[in-house]
This record gives structure tokens, C-alpha cells and sequence, in this order.
């Protein structure tokens, strides 16, 4: 069996596919050349929950291009306990009261959004308008018209906006991508994608509170499995059909528990897609007229791994995909390099959320989708 490395997946990049970033062990002076500017981006993270705890923090510990600058918390115990651990400084500390300060603060570049759903456009909104880019961590809000409010916030600032899309800069996705594009398995017929886990834990958590959250499993796990579906055909979907199923109604009361959609796709390639909060599920599999591949895992936190129908098995060093994330938009501000999660991938992806639910709310009709080609795909 073959194995698909790192190493011969820097042809792909020598080809100019966008994969530079990927290529963190490679030495700075030579992805970026010895003139340009080696300043690091100061970020703070906006809410400290399990996310930014056990993830985005420890990732900024390795960063090339940014750090942890500072924190905004509405909980003071967490203030002594994040300013002891990463030394953060006093003036760097914020709540969601006075955070409008931070605009006054030069050593905070980015704000990354890390809240519960529905209050993404709002401090979205209100970094850009401090003068600070953004990450909007996934989903981008609870409608579209957040989404817009959030784009039009941050161009109206001129400040730049990106999606908390790790996938988008790991390389797994990237050499899906490239087996899309050189049709290495002939024309796409067939995508299927599923991102789900059993949730078990307190029934009064935000994300089973739809007021917190705008809904469940689809706006968690389902922005992935949808993500899955757009790459594993390099195309955005012209219709949808789903159903959503209930088999804990006493545990999820408020939000969906499981949904399952039907994509169609202006080549006449077909798709389908899960997404639960009571059931595990982590796999992306791709049909073409000459083969298919697939990734198994394919969405969680990594290692991934993938294997294709010519006996090639994909394995590439893992590295945390946050930090290539969170690097990957740092070169963007810095730079100029492509925005592999741009704000209108995030509203692509709710306009799609929005009309899965329509389609659910109408017995299962037919939804049709208006999306530009290539809008939304990042650079």
C-alpha cells in the first residue's frame, strides 16, 4: 500500500494549491522570505469555556504568528486563573461589560469570538467596530442575517474577517481538495458525510438551549458534515431535502437531536449527510467515475486519517489544527495570504443550515439553493 506523506504532498503545494501554510516545520525565512515583517498578532479570546481551555489557549503556546495576548471573561475567577497560567497581563483582562475598551489596547490585534451562537454577532460586531480583526468560531451566528450584519461590521471597520474552521487548514482537507480539482477519481458522483457524538451530559448545557445555541446538532456537528459535502465535490449545493428524527425527546426538549439532508449539485453529483447529538459518527466518503477516497476519521480533532481506492493510504503528522488555523489567518492580516475561512464561507454554510431546517419544517420538500459558484470556498 502507498502512503500519501506530508513530503510527496508537497508537490501539490509546489503547484501552488494554497497548501504553504500547512508546512509549519518549514523555516519562516523561507515561506515568507527574510524581508517581510516577523511581527506576531496579539489575540484575545472572548469566553473561556471547554473550547478556548483545552484548545485555542494551549495552540497559542505554539503559534508562529500570533499569541495569547488576552481574555475576556465574565467569570473573575477564571481572570487569576488564565493571567497565573499564561501570564497575562491586567491590562489585557476584560469582561463582556467593558470590552468595548479593548479598542484602546495596541496589543490585541484579533478578538476570536468564542461564545455561545447567538452572541456571535454581537461581539463580532463590537470588536470590529474597536478596530480589532475577527474570528468568528463556527457557526458564524444563528441566521443569516447575522451573518451579514457581522461582514458588513467588519468591512465597514476595514478590519478582516475569519471563520474558526480548523479543517479548512489541515492537510487532509487540503488533499481532498486536490483529488477534487485534478480529478484524480474522475468526475464526483457521490459524496456522503457524517459529523455526529452522543451527548450524555447536563440536559441544560447552552448548546440543548436553542435560545443560547439557534438550534442542535446541525448548527454543531452539521456545519462539518456540511463543510465535508462542499469540498468532497468542489462545489456549492443547488437544492436539499432533509428529515430530522427524535428518539430522546425527554433529553433533547429544545433543540434537534438528529438530521439527515440531501444535496444535489450543479454537476448532477448527489450527496448525503448526517449529523446527531445522540449517535457517533466521523467519516467522509467520495465516489467518482474512476474511484472514490475517503476519511475516517475525518472531522474531530485529529489524528486523521484517510485511504483511497488505488491502495493509497493517507497519513500526515499531526499538528494541532488550530494552531495551523489560527497561524493561517494571522498570515492572512499579516501578509496578504488567501483567508481559507472568509465570513461568506460562514453565511454560505447558514444559508445551507437554513434551508435544511425549511425543507424539515415542510415535510421534507425540496429546498433550492441560489449560491454563486465558488462563493464561499476561501482562498
Amino acid at each position: 500500500m502507498k502512503t500519501i506523506t506530508r513530503r510527496n504532498f508537497n508537490t501539490v503545494i509546489a503547484k501552488g494549491m494554497g497548501g504553504a501554510a500547512l508546512l509549519s516545520a518549514a523555516p519562516f525565512a523561507c515561506a515568507m522570505g527574510a524581508d517581510q515583517d516577523k511581527k506576531k498578532l496579539g489575540i484575545a479570546l472572548v469566553g473561556l469555556g471547554s473550547y478556548s481551555t483545552y484548545q485555542l489557549a494551549p495552540a497559542l503556546q505554539d503559534t508562529q504568528h500570533c499569541y495569547l495576548a488576552g481574555i475576556v471573561t465574565g467569570t473573575p475567577e477564571k481572570e487569576k486563573a488564565w493571567a497565573d497560567k499564561y501570564g497575562i497581563p491586567t491590562k489585557n483582562i476584560y469582561n463582556y461589560q467593558n470590552f468595548d475598551d479593548i479598542a484602546n489596547n495596541e496589543a490585541i490585534d484579533v478578538v476570536y469570538v468564542v461564545l455561545p451562537n447567538s452572541m456571535h454577532a454581537e461581539f463580532c460586531i463590537r470588536a470590529a467596530k474597536a478596530g480589532k480583526h475577527v474570528i468568528c468560531e463556527k457557526p458564524m451566528g444563528i441566521n443569516v442575517e447575522e451573518c451579514d450584519s457581522i461582514i458588513k461590521a467588519c468591512s465597514d471597520a476595514g478590519v478582516k474577517l475569519g471563520m474558526g474552521y480548523r479543517l479548512q487548514s489541515e492537510p487532509y482537507t487540503q488533499q481532498v481538495k486536490e483529488f477534487v480539482k485534478e480529478k484524480t477519481f474522475g468526475d464526483i458522483q457521490f459524496v456522503s458525510a457524517e459529523a455526529a457524538y452522543r451527548s450524555t451530559g447536563n440536559p441544560d448545557q447552552w448548546r440543548l438551549n436553542k435560545s443560547l445555541s439557534g438550534g442542535g446538532a446541525l448548527m454543531n456537528m452539521g456545519v462539518y458534515a456540511v463543510q465535508s459535502a462542499i469540498y468532497g465535490t468542489g462545489e456549492n449545493p443547488i437544492s436539499v431535502s432533509a428529515q430530522e428524527f427524535s428518539t430522546r425527546p425527554e433529553y433533547f426538549k429544545d433543540t434537534d437531536e438528529t438530521i439527515m439532508a440531501q444535496f444535489e449539485f450543479p454537476s448532477g453529483a448527489v450527496g448525503n449527510i448526517s449529523t446527531s447529538h445522540n449517535f457517533n459518527a466521523n467519516s467522509m466518503y467520495v465516489s467518482g467515475t474512476s474511484g472514490w477516497f475517503q476519511l475516517q476519521p475525518a472531522n474531530n480533532y485529529g489524528p486523521l486519517s484517510g485511504r483511497t481506492s488505488k491502495g493509497d493510504e493517507l497519513k500526515f503528522p499531526h499538528e494541532s489544527q488550530q494552531k495551523l488555523q489560527m497561524d493561517d489567518f494571522a498570515k492572512h492580516v499579516l501578509f496578504g495570504e488567501p483567508n481559507k475561512a472568509p465570513g461568506e464561507m460562514g453565511k454560505r454554510d447558514m444559508m445551507i443550515v437554513e434551508a435544511i431546517y425549511q425543507s424539515i419544517a415542510n415535510g421534507g420538500q425540496k429546498i433550492p439553493l441560489d449560491l454563486a459558484p465558488g462563493f464561499g470556498f476561501g482562498g
